[in-house]
């Protein structure tokens, strides 16, 4: 209230002025009585002037751009137009981190790897992120303003969200069929809805290798235990001669190795899934490497095959020993459960141009076709079941091939043409190969992969 007061004693003081210059110039014109009271009524019409010219420019600013400094006038509207331009300039630079704020919150939805749609309760689209706008083959800007449900067709979606009982989420394939989402509606505001979509293909696909994972093992393992049970209960049970007994447990010694390998390749994949990444200090010799992995081949084949063992010069690899000597043997190891007797089996050690370095097994069996290369990774993935039991195989070689070559950052490729055998090459990156280094001695560690 100190303006109020301000300009109320400023009134009186020019009053009092001005009546007291009405009384000289009233004595002086002759009208004394007239002369206070007229000086008093100048004097305070002057101040009402200049007042009235400060508030006008006052006005004309705030009617005008505000973006131009406010009047800087002296006294009741100079306060008020600082005070004023002061409160404007500060709503400015609050809206201004508003909206920076909320740009900021945009970009983050922007960036979730999840999908965002916004619905009024008439079921219209507000707005949606990227994500959404491709889970739902929609269009960000086109699609504004329009219902949901006529442009997302899933009935299971439609279902679900004019049920309007949304305390689990809904899963359902998208348009195309090639994914899968899961969508969860929530409700805020005055009857909007924010849905939230989630690719969960991958989680899918992963959980349907794991059933297959577990129905696989359960199937392979139970094959050799029903043998094993009905040779045992042979023996138990009927006179066999000494022959038959001698071939019935040949038969039941033949089971026991294959369920025991399958277990070994089991407990191989978890240990390669669960254990960190080699390191690049340990070094093996590439010759010692392949000199073991061509006993183990001579010994499988028993003379039935030929190989070809080439190394090109002397180098060390890099990592570990043993599951690199499992990645090789299970390459050579199949070439020869696949490769008919009297072929031919090429295994080789060369650089390549870009530095990098490659293992290659090759072998003159009858090939792969083209539509099982992309699967053969997999986890019991056969091309023929009944063949694969037959020459011993388990069906986990080449995913644990798989693991060991990607956890040492190097590539595995395949190709092969039916009748015209099968190449397998592990690239092996630059940085696991150097020279053989005759001066250090080469790091030994026992053989646990197999």
């Amino acid at each position: 209230m100190s303006w109020l007061l301000n300009r109320a004693m400023l009134a009186i003081v020019l009053t009092l002025v001005g009546a007291g210059i009405g009384a000289i110039v009233g004595d002086l014109v002759g009208v004394r009585q007239l002369g206070p009271a007229i000086g008093a009524a100048v004097a305070v019409g002057i101040w009402v002037l200049v007042d009235g010219v400060r508030a006008l420019h006052l006005m004309d600013w705030l009617r005008g751009d505000l973006e131009r400094e406010a009047p800087r006038d002296r006294g009741f509207w100079g306060e008020a137009s600082y005070r004023i331009e002061r409160a404007l300039r500060q709503r400015d630079r609050a809206f201004v981190q508003e909206q920076e704020r909320f740009a900021q919150f945009m970009s983050a939805i922007e960036a979730s790897p999840n999908g965002v749609l916004l619905l009024d309760a008439a079921d219209q689209i507000l707005w949606l992120n990227a994500v959404a706008a491709t889970h739902f083959g929609l269009d960000p800007v086109r699609d504004r303003l329009q219902r949901v449900t006529n442009l997302v067709r899933s009935p299971t979606f439609v279902a679900y969200l004019q049920a309007g009982v949304f305390d689990d989420p809904v899963v359902f394939s998208t348009p195309g069929g090639d994914s899968t989402l899961s969508v969860i509606v929530s409700r805020y505001g005055e009857g909007m809805r924010l849905v939230l979509t989630q690719d969960i293909t991958e989680r899918e696909r992963t959980e349907a290798m794991r059933r297959d994972f577990v129905a696989n093992v359960s199937h392979e393992i139970r094959t050799p235990l029903t043998v094993l049970a009905g040779f045992v209960e042979t023996i138990a049970t009927l006179p066999l001669t000494d022959v038959e007994r001698e071939r019935v447990l040949a038969l039941m010694t033949q089971q026991t190795s294959r369920m025991t390998t399958l277990v070994e390749d089991l407990l191989t994949l978890a240990k390669l899934e669960g254990s960190p990444r080699p390191t690049c200090d340990r070094w093996t010799p590439v010759a010692r490497l392949f000199a073991q992995v061509e006993s183990e081949a001579r010994g499988l084949s028993a003379g039935r095959h030929t190989f070809r063992f080439n190394v090109q010069g002397s180098d060390e690899l890099a990592g570990n020993e043993s599951e690199w000597t499992s990645a090789v043997a299970n390459l050579v190891s199949n070439a020869v459960r696949y490769t008919p007797s009297g072929g031919t089996i090429t295994v080789g050690w060369t650089h390549r141009a870009d530095g990098n370095a490659e293992i290659e097994v090759k072998d003159t069996g009858p090939g792969i076709a083209r539509e099982h290369i992309g699967r053969l990774t997999e986890r019991f993935y056969r091309v023929d079941g009944s063949r694969s039991r037959d020459t011993g195989g388990t069906g986990l070689g080449l995913s644990i091939v798989k693991h060991v070559v990607q956890r040492h950052g190097g590539e595995l490729d395949i190709q092969s043409e039916m009748g015209r055998g099968s190449t397998f090459r592990i690239v092996v990156p630059a940085a696991r190969v150097r020279p053989l280094a005759s001066a250090l001695p080469a790091a030994e560690e026992p053989s646990t992969v197999r």
